[in-house]
C-alpha cells in the first residue's frame, strides 16, 4: 500500500496529512472449516468457522474529496454503484461521523464473485478502514465492527483483521494463530449464489457445538494438515447442484485434501511451501481459474483502527 502520508497515525491530529491511499489490498479469506449449528430466530444462521487471511486480493485506492461526493470510479460489471458494499460502506460511515468529506473510489477487481471468497465484504471492511483514516473519524475497531455487521456477516472479521475462530452469524470473533501455510485456489466457472445454498432444504443444520479449544487440540496435533478439522456443511449440497465444483474436488482427491470456501464456489488445498503448491497449480487442466498464495497473518491496515 501507498499513502501520500504513510507514517502519520490513524486519526486526526491537526490537518489531516492523507490526500490518498494508493495499492490497498483488501485480502481475501479461506473458510477452513464450516458447520451451521443451526437457525436463529431472526432467520440467520448459527455458524462455526475459522477464518484465514490470505495474501492476495482486490487491490483499492481512494482520494480524499472536500465536496462530500462518495463516487466508484471503477465499473464493476452486474453491480450498480448505489448497490455496491464499497459504496454503502462509504456512505454508512459518513452519515455515522457525519464527516463532510468524501472519496473517490477505485477498485482493481481480482477476486471473483460468488466464489466464497469474501471479494465484496473484504472490499466493503477496507473502504472503512482507509476511510477511518484518510477522514481522521479515529473510530475504534469496535464501533467499525459493529458498523459493518451492518453490511454483512463476514464484513465484521475483515474488520477485526486477524485470523479467527468465528461464531454467531460470523460476528463472534476470537483470534487464532495459525501457521505460515501456502495455498493453491481454484475457482470453476460457476456464480453460487450465498442465499439460495442457505435456503436448501437438504442443508444441514444440527451441527455439534464445538469450542475453539476443539480448533486448537487438533490443530496443534496436526501440523502438517490444520485445515482437516471438520468440513463444510454447504460442500455437499453445493457438489450436488454445481458438476463444475464437484469436478474440482475430485480432481483434488488424488493430490491432497481439499475443501470448498464459505458457500462456494472455490476449493482450496493447503501446501507446506510454494513450490509444492505451484507443482499441484501445474497439473490443473488449462480452462480452470487458480490462484497460488499465502496465507497473511493480519489485514494490511490493521493499524488504521484501534
Amino acid at each position: 500500500m501507498q499513502s501520500s502520508s504513510s507514517s502519520s497515525p490513524p486519526g486526526p491530529v491537526g490537518p489531516l496529512a492523507d490526500v490518498s491511499l494508493r495499492d490497498c489490498l483488501a485480502p481475501a479469506k479461506l473458510n477452513l472449516f464450516l458447520h451451521i449449528t443451526g437457525r436463529r430466530p431472526d432467520g440467520y444462521h448459527a455458524l462455526q468457522t475459522v477464518f484465514q487471511l490470505l495474501d492476495w486480493g482486490d487491490r483499492m485506492h481512494f482520494t480524499r474529496r472536500d465536496d462530500g461526493v462518495i463516487s466508484r470510479k471503477t465499473d464493476v460489471p452486474g453491480v450498480p454503484e448505489a448497490d455496491d458494499l464499497v459504496v454503502r460502506a462509504a456512505r454508512l460511515l459518513q452519515t455515522t461521523t457525519r464527516s463532510a468529506l468524501g472519496v473517490d473510489i477505485e477498485i482493481d477487481k481480482i477476486m471473483p464473485m460468488g466464489a466464497g471468497l469474501g471479494g465484496g465484504s473484504s472490499d466493503a471492511a477496507t473502504t472503512l478502514l482507509a476511510l477511518n483514516r484518510l477522514w481522521g473519524t479515529n473510530l475504534s475497531r469496535q464501533t467499525l465492527q459493529d458498523l459493518a455487521l451492518k453490511l454483512g456477516a463476514d464484513v465484521p472479521f475483515f474488520i477485526f483483521g486477524r485470523n479467527a475462530f468465528a461464531e454467531g452469524v460470523g460476528e463472534a470473533l476470537q483470534v487464532v494463530d495459525l501457521p505460515k501455510r501456502f495455498f493453491l485456489v481454484v475457482t470453476p466457472a460457476v456464480h453460487v449464489p450465498t442465499a439460495a445454498i442457505f435456503s436448501e432444504k437438504a442443508l444441514t443444520r444440527d451441527s455439534k457445538v464445538l469450542t475453539i479449544t476443539d480448533f486448537l487440540a487438533q490443530h496443534s496435533s496436526d501440523a502438517d494438515w490444520p485445515d482437516s478439522f471438520g468440513r463444510n456443511d454447504m460442500q455437499a449440497v453445493v457438489v450436488e447442484k454445481y458438476a463444475e465444483v464437484a469436478a474440482v474436488i475430485e480432481w483434488f482427491s488424488n493430490l491432497s485434501p481439499a475443501r470448498m470456501t464459505g458457500s462456494g464456489a472455490s476449493v482450496f488445498a493447503a501446501f507446506r511451501s510454494k513450490a509444492e503448491a505451484e507443482m499441484a497449480q501445474a497439473k490443473l487442466p488449462a480452462s480452470w481459474k487458480s490462484t497460488v498464495t499465502e496465507s497473511l497473518d493480519s489485514h494490511p491496515l490493521f493499524a488504521f483502527a484501534s
